[in-house]
């Protein structure tokens, strides 16, 4: 099948499966156009009403989903009988293509400075109020470095819980992670419970995306209705920054990747896995494609024993398309609400980032709920930013159908890049045709 028939098919599942979501989107475009906020102050104030009750739903999973990600992750490592020998290589790979990702969205971020062209959207006394609010946040930070350090570590964690101080909470669930990890059979049973957490909550959260639509369509009519159809090209930027982040990730980090640790020809790889990839931009789930992957790695040579250990984590952890996509919205706000990006805040959102994708579900939407955890590290939470953050979802869907190409791609780059190291990978089918024929033309 040629290329531009794959792009189609995609196009088309995707608009098949997210059609809710997208005549959502329209309708709450019109709706805006035709009640705006001037003329129609009550149906504004409805729309407004249901999309921030929308939001707090949202932000009700938020610290269950973290929490128990963060300890099936570590556990599923710990127990694995291939930790020692695929493990540590898949920590690698993974961790440095996030870093990459963070650092090339926080670059695109401050090169085409989207949150700009955004920021007459916002009320001059909030925004005076927000920046006066970080800038003591970060004075106190640098005033107070000692403390800020030893508050990192919780003292009472059920307290920071309650606070919903996501850092000392995160230090606290690894080390307790960790802890379940080396105490062996014995904490089956807490971690079977964190298990039935976490399936739980992605379960609600599933639910929670049935209400995408209506959501979404009130966010949008109450953007439309109080700014005006202009409001798109006002976040225009927004978008562009982001596909060309995820274009640069995609059609570079991956190559050099490949062609840096192992001789795996990225081309022949993706085309290995397009239709793992179409699955995934229609579907906007790392999690629901990820059987796909699986089937498409292993057809083409990569071993079963690599498969079924490092793409089940890396649905899990491995979400450096979320990663792009949160960065660039947290650098979108703060320059939509003239929030100074020093070198620490920008250091701070970098890092926040790389630990909010890790924690993200592999499911649609799940990027913009815990992005929660990156804003409540430099001192804020999304009421504060109701504007920005509703403008977010606006176009949610759609980046959030192609950040999953990143995530799932991903996923089959570091396992193809782990077979080859580990001799795993059967060339012969990778290729399609003989491992001497492809030796003797590259003689």
């Amino acid at each position: 099948m040629g290329v531009h028939m794959q792009v189609i098919i995609a196009l088309l599942l995707g608009i098949k499966r997210n059609g809710h979501i997208f005549i959502g989107l329209l309708l709450g475009i019109l709706t805006g156009v035709f009640f705006p906020h001037e003329s129609y102050p009550n149906v504004y104030n409805i729309l407004n009403f249901i999309g921030q009750a929308f939001i707090n739903i949202i932000q009700m999973v938020v610290l269950p989903l973290i929490i128990s990600a963060i300890i099936i992750g570590i556990s599923n490592i710990g127990d694995s009988k291939q930790l020692t020998k695929f493990g540590s290589k898949m920590i690698l790979y993974y961790g440095i293509i996030t870093v990459l990702a963070v650092t090339i969205a926080t670059a695109v971020a401050i090169i085409l400075e989207p949150g700009l062209s955004a920021k007459g959207l916002i009320n001059p006394d909030i925004m005076t109020h927000i920046q006066t609010y970080v800038s003591d946040a970060i004075q106190y930070q640098k005033e107070n470095m000692t403390q800020i350090f030893m508050d990192l570590i919780p003292r009472n964690p059920f307290l920071a819980l309650a606070q919903g101080k996501m850092i000392p909470i995160i230090i606290f669930v690894t080390i307790f992670a960790i802890a379940l990890t080396k105490a062996g059979e014995i904490s089956r049973p807490l971690v079977s419970l964190f298990e039935s957490i976490f399936a739980a909550t992605m379960k609600v959260t599933d639910w929670i995306m049935y209400l995408a639509a209506p959501g979404i369509f009130a966010l949008t009519a109450a953007s439309v209705s109080n700014f005006g159809i202009d409001v798109f090209q006002n976040i225009s930027k927004y978008v562009i920054a982001i596909v060309a982040a995820l274009l640069i990730q995609f059609f570079i980090v991956y190559p050099l990747m490949l062609k840096i640790f192992s001789k795996v020809p990225p081309f022949k790889l993706f085309a290995a896995i397009s239709e793992a990839i179409m699955v995934a931009f229609g579907t906007a789930s790392s999690s629901a494609t990820l059987p796909l992957t699986i089937t498409c790695c292993e057809k083409k040579g990569i071993s079963n024993k690599v498969c079924s250990f490092v793409l089940p984590l890396g649905a899990t952890l491995n979400m450096d398309g979320t990663a792009i996509i949160q960065t660039i919205a947290v650098i979108f706000l703060a320059q939509m609400y003239g929030i100074a990006l020093t070198p620490l805040l920008i250091a701070e959102i970098a890092f926040l980032a790389i630990i909010a994708s890790s924690t993200s579900a592999g499911i649609p939407g799940a990027g913009l709920i815990t992005i929660a955890l990156i804003l409540n590290g430099i001192g804020l939470t999304p009421e504060q930013l109701v504007v920005g953050f509703s403008l977010l979802f606006t176009l949610e869907r759609f980046l959030d159908m192609l950040r999953t190409i990143c995530n799932v791609t991903s996923d089959a780059v570091v396992a193809a890049i782990i077979a080859d190291n580990e001799n795993e990978l059967n060339y012969e089918l990778l290729l399609g045709k003989s491992l001497e024929t492809s030796e003797k033309q590259e003689a």
